[in-house]
């Protein structure tokens, strides 16, 4: 590039700082800098650009390259021929930032003018470059107390949008001080958050407890929100059932809830009610607060409001607690959408784990798949703690076990409990070894999964701990599991809780008598979005048919467990309900495969993105790879699926 006429290499930098590719703004601020037009053609000739209506550059890297290697007054330089050649009332922001990177120092202005591109930002959904504002603003501001203040803003954009490392920076030079109480209890609280983000450790509760009681006397709003991010971080970290009772006590202790309460403080004192008197004592407060959460967000979405809602992704899982699965769908689904909307990548990474368990659930696998998939790769790009959960319950629903033993061994070797994943680990393990009949290991792991404190791990293990110690012969220990599942379900009184409740009873009732509650099970659950545990219904009574030595009955179940099964992936509880039906004399017949299973998981989730009209670009963004990537897996395929087209690969409706 030094070998190039002045004027070429200030174009080529021009360009470079100027990443929207906009031709008509790089000639006018090329005309700024009294840039000679012949200039094009020697940028032109080096091949390192190509212009025509937009600014191409032959590699990202190369634009990097020649902005990093530009010298500091060459760039600001640049940035001023830009903001001046930018129209303030056509695009105001982009103006701003090129301001912002023209100043040498200080300037109060320019600092209020890149806060309100933030603020635009942010509506829109940008979270990145809402952060990147804000980020620009504080470092350009003179008054160290607004500095202080804007520090703490850019840092929790920057967190929201994943960029935790830049967000501690930013907390750092924020607690250079002088602080304000608030602003000293909101740093322990933003470094909490991270904390939690990063590593889960056991010290994060604690952290939260902390800011919570400092808010207390500042901000009963934000203190009483505190006070349950520290009680959900106990709870999701896999603390001890004593950990876990002192938070919630603690949580007692917090403001009063404004009149009327919000949601969230109706969700607060559920939790902590659950947490010290019991599983029924919470449960109405906790359906109360999902509805509200619901309706509250249903509202948002009617007056074309963009907040993010961070709790969503939390009440969803307190849904699959309550056993209620409409509200588990429901409130997983917002949560993802808001986060995308809002671009709240934090926020996000969770959101799709928690869908995720949900859509597993409901026996839509493929889907789980491809949203693990996204949220793995937030993860690894934002240095987010991996959180297995969601990847555990799918490998153990599949009847994959050396994909799930792999997954909990991995869990256990990265600090399980830090991570509350060793809970999980041992639920998947009973749901594995349930469907293998492998009932001895299926009792151990599900036995030490209801030990759980986590009381939606709880809720989700006592059916596996009721089948697993009925097959091994474990009656006492049966009976108890079932009176406590059916404490759970009477005070639930959900389809889904009163469905597996049923299909328990039904395994703990000698003779005759079990028959009905094998169909209540039936009739219920038909009634709920759970279809494997439907499936496992129909299978566990074509078991006890068969046993019954009514085997034309039997055949009926098993063909109808092993056809649900099959559908929705579940084969290890598929290929239990094959061996019964060969036990009843029939062979079972061979399920037709579904559209793009062919595909790997990551190549059916790409396919689905690009069916919706995404371009490779925005399927790259989504997936956080970059658009070549995209293009060699679209590539493979086409090959696969036999089309040449994306309008082709939409008409096979994936």
């Amino acid at each position: 590039m030094s070998a190039l006429p002045s004027d070429a290499q200030r174009l080529l930098l021009l360009a470079a700082a100027e990443p929207t590719g906009d031709a008509t703004l790089l000639f006018e601020a090329g005309s700024y800098l009294g840039i000679e037009p012949s200039a094009v053609s020697a940028a032109e000739v080096s091949g390192l650009l190509a212009i025509d209506s937009v600014v191409r550059f032959r590699h990202p890297l190369v634009r990097s390259a020649i902005y990093g290697a530009a010298a500091p007054s060459e760039r600001r330089r640049a940035h001023e021929a830009l903001a001046a050649a930018t129209d303030a009332g056509i695009d105001p922001d982009r103006r701003a930032w090129h301001q912002g990177q023209a100043v040498p120092g200080n300037d109060e202005n320019i600092a209020i003018e890149l806060e309100r591109a933030g603020d635009r930002a942010l509506l829109r959904g940008g979270m990145a470059a809402a952060a990147a504002f804000f980020q620009r603003a504080t470092e350009i501001t003179p008054d160290p107390a607004v500095r202080i203040q804007r520090a703490m803003t850019a840092a929790q954009a920057k967190y929201e949008a994943g960029a935790a490392d830049e967000a501690l920076s930013l907390l750092a030079l924020a607690a250079q001080g002088p602080l304000e109480p608030l602003q000293s209890a909101r740093l322990t609280l933003f470094r909490a958050h991270i904390s939690f983000y990063l590593a889960r450790s056991d010290d994060v509760p604690a952290q939260f407890l902390a800011a919570a009681r400092a808010l207390a006397p500042l901000d009963r709003a934000l203190s009483r929100e505190t006070f349950l991010f520290a009680l959900n971080a106990s709870i999701n970290s896999g603390a001890d059932a004593g950990d876990v009772r002192n938070v919630a006590e603690a949580a007692r202790a917090a403001p009063r809830p404004p009149d009327p309460p919000r949601p969230l403080d109706v969700l607060l004192d559920g939790l902590v009610k659950t947490c010290t008197q019991g599983y029924a004592a919470g449960v109405g407060e906790l359906r109360e607060s999902l509805m509200l959460l619901r309706d509250e967000q249903l509202e948002r979405d009617i007056a074309g409001e963009s907040d993010s809602d961070r709790w969503l992704w939390l009440a969803s899982r307190t849904a699959v607690a309550l056993f209620e699965d409409d509200l588990m769908r429901d409130l997983a689904v917002r949560s993802v959408a808001i986060a995308r909307r809002t671009g709240a990548v934090a926020t996000l990474h969770a959101a799709l784990i928690t869908h995720s368990v949900a859509l597993v659930l409901s026996g839509e696998f493929s889907r789980a798949a491809e949203l693990l998939d996204e949220s793995g790769a937030i993860a690894r790009a934002t240095g987010a703690v991996p959180l297995p959960h969601g990847a555990l319950i799918l490998a153990s629903w599949r009847g994959r076990e050396a994909e799930t033993t792999d997954l909990c061994d991995s869990a256990a070797r990265s600090g399980g409990r830090a991570s509350g994943a060793d809970n999980m680990a041992q639920y998947a393990l009973a749901v594995l070894h349930n469907a293998t009949g492998n009932f001895e290991s299926a009792l151990v792991a599900a036995l030490r999964a209801a030990e759980s404190d986590e009381f939606a791990v709880v809720g989700l293990a006592l059916p596996e701990l009721v089948e697993a110690a009925s097959r091994a012969g474990r009656s006492e220990q049966a009976r108890a599991a079932y009176e406590q599942l059916a404490g759970r379900a009477h005070a639930s009184s959900t389809e889904w809780a009163l469905g597996v409740a049923a299909r328990s009873q039904a395994l703990i009732t000698p003779g005759e008598d079990a028959e009905d509650h094998y169909r209540e099970s039936l009739d219920r659950l038909t009634g709920s979005r759970v279809i494997g545990h439907l499936g496992r219904a129909h299978l566990v009574y074509g078991e006890w048919l068969r046993r019954e030595g009514r085997r034309r009955e039997a055949r009926e179940q098993l063909r109808t467990a092993h056809a649900m099964l099959t559908d929705i992936g579940a084969m290890g509880f598929a290929d239990r309900a094959a061996k019964e039906l060969r036990a009843t004399g029939e062979h079972p017949r061979a399920r037709s495969s579904r559209p793009g299973v062919v595909l790997t998981e990551h190549e059916l989730h790409i396919a689905r993105l690009v069916a919706t009209g995404a371009t490779s670009r925005e399927v790259a963004e989504t997936l956080f790879l970059s658009p070549r990537t995209i293009e060699a897996h679209l590539r493979t395929i086409f090959r696969k699926l036999g089309v040449t087209s994306r309008r082709q690969l939409k008409e096979l409706h994936l």
